[in-house]
């Protein structure tokens, strides 16, 4: 059989064969679609019998429902109308009470006005008689009303100042007994805490010579020797008859001891003349300097005060040879670092800043020949030129009283100040300074109505002043005592305190014959 045969016989079963199958197929799917529509329509009409129930079961818990509702509203509004009733019974009490209590009002109002106008017929009584009274009174006393008012306010108000008086002076010998009490324990433990040796220093200073024979090598040929020394330093070479020795004088101590230091180095050396005493002059200039630098960082190693500018601490050293009433400087300016920091530390403020205030209060002494102006504005131009605090800058303008002091610093070093300038040794005043301040004393105290002398004792401690009785009270030797004080605070200078003392002495005098 040939091949295309096979072929076509293939296909044509494989056609047959697909055929049979759809035939197959679809009479199956006929059988399932009619067999599941019969299902479908078996479910549908039991879905359609559940829902009947079940809507008739809804209606009937709807109604049940419906129900309980209206039983529950109808109780409600039963309850609603009870109390409503209630309240309308109590209404008609209120009201009822209300309209009781306005009656007894109106008549409480009638009796009222029938007393107040009796009181006012009462009160025009009053008046007519008052009036009558006064000008009876007035008739007998000769004086009016007014009058009589005006003595009897200057009464009263001398009472109360007699009382005010009374008052203000207790409350201040209170407030100052336990004031000076602490003030005493504060600044006496701190001048036990910090005590300090004083020597005034002088403006001059001896020179040992090995023989008298060194005086004629010192003038030199003709005087060119103490010529060129003098000139060179600016101090008063003095030779006199004192045996081995020779006197430098001078106000500037930097000066005076650069000229002692060369005199000292040519004296060894032995070689006088003008080259080698300009020499040693340089020498001893640049000695000073180191001198003036080690003694500031000396004095900021000694009082704790750190981070100072270089400046600051070359100024503070030049204070070194410098002197104030014959106190060295700054001694002086280490003493009232240590003070104000004690005494800082006893009331709680702050130490470091006392210490640092008071190292530095008197910084522009140490420039002040050079430049014009007074020491504390001087230094108050230093320390804000170097970045200093403001509350350092108020310090150092406070301490002399150009300022009021408005920081405890301020006063600490305000009061560290005249500590350390009133100790016994602690300055050298001239005697003409002082009798000035005595007769300054006597004068202010002559300028008050009513003294009639006046005494300045203790060194100038202290002033005691006599009054007229006649012409000043017990109260107003009070008032007098506190201006006078206020007067010498005002206008004189003093280191310390002033004591100042007024009595009032009432003398009767009679003789038995």
């Amino acid at each position: 059989m040939p091949t295309s045969y096979v072929v076509i016989i293939t296909v044509l079963a494989i056609i047959i064969s697909f055929a049979i199958g759809y035939l197959v197929r679809k009479s199956i799917a006929e059988a399932k679609i009619a067999s599941a529509e019969i299902q479908a329509k078996r479910l549908v009409e039991e879905a359609e019998k559940a829902a009947e129930a079940r809507k008739r079961e809804t209606l009937l818990e709807a109604k049940e429902e419906v129900l309980k509702l209206r039983n529950e509203v109808e109780r409600e509004n039963k309850e609603r109308r009870t109390e409503l009733q209630r309240m309308e019974r109590r209404l008609m009490q209120k009201e009822e009470s209300l309209d009781r209590k306005t009656e007894s009002m109106e008549r409480k109002e009638d009796a009222l006005n029938k007393k107040e106008a009796e009181a006012e017929r009462i009160k025009q009584d009053l008046n007519q008689v008052y009036n009558k009274q006064v000008a009876e009174l007035e008739r007998i006393s000769g004086m009016t009303s007014d009058e009589a008012r005006q003595i009897l306010l200057a009464d009263v108000e001398k009472e109360i100042q007699h009382e005010a008086a009374k008052m203000i002076k207790d409350i201040e010998e209170k407030a100052k007994e336990e004031g000076e009490k602490r003030a005493r324990e504060i600044i006496s433990l701190a001048i036990q805490r910090c005590a300090a040796d004083h020597v005034a220093e002088t403006t001059v200073a001896v020179i040992p010579l090995p023989s008298d024979e060194m005086k004629g090598r010192i003038i030199g040929r003709e005087g060119r020797n103490i010529r060129a020394f003098e000139t060179l330093t600016g101090i008063d070479l003095i030779i006199d008859d004192t045996p081995e020795a020779v006197i430098l004088s001078g106000f500037d101590p930097i000066r005076r001891e650069v000229a002692r230091i060369s005199l000292e180095k040519l004296i060894v050396d032995g070689r006088i003349h003008p080259a080698r005493i300009e020499e040693m002059v340089e020498k001893a200039k640049k000695e000073v300097d180191a001198q003036i630098r080690e003694s500031g960082e000396q004095a900021v190693f000694e009082t704790g005060v750190h981070g100072l500018h270089p400046e600051l601490v070359h100024l503070l050293g030049r204070l070194r040879f410098r002197t104030s009433y014959g106190q060295n400087v700054l001694k002086h300016s280490i003493e009232v670092a240590h003070l104000a920091g004690l005494m800082a530390g006893e009331l709680g403020a702050d130490v470091q800043l006392a210490k640092r205030s008071g190292l530095l209060h008197d910084i522009g002494k140490a420039v002040d020949h050079e430049v014009e102006g007074p020491h504390v504005t001087i230094g108050v131009d230093l320390a804000k030129k170097y970045r200093e605090n403001a509350d350092i800058l108020h310090a150092i303008a406070a301490h002399h009283g150009d300022e009021d002091p408005k920081t405890i610093v301020a006063v600490l070093v305000q009061a560290a100040d005249a500590i350390s300038a009133a100790r016994p040794g602690a300055r050298r005043e001239t005697l003409e300074n002082y009798i000035r301040r005595l007769q300054k004393l006597e004068e202010i105290a002559s300028t008050f109505e009513g003294v009639e002398k006046s005494y300045a004792i203790q060194a100038g401690r202290e002033i005691r002043i006599m009054v007229k009785p006649d012409r000043v009270d017990d109260l107003g030797s009070i008032r007098l005592v506190r201006e006078i004080a206020k007067k010498i605070e005002g206008e004189l200078d003093y280191p310390g305190q002033i004591k100042v003392t007024v009595i009032r002495e009432t003398r009767v005098v009679d003789y038995a014959k």
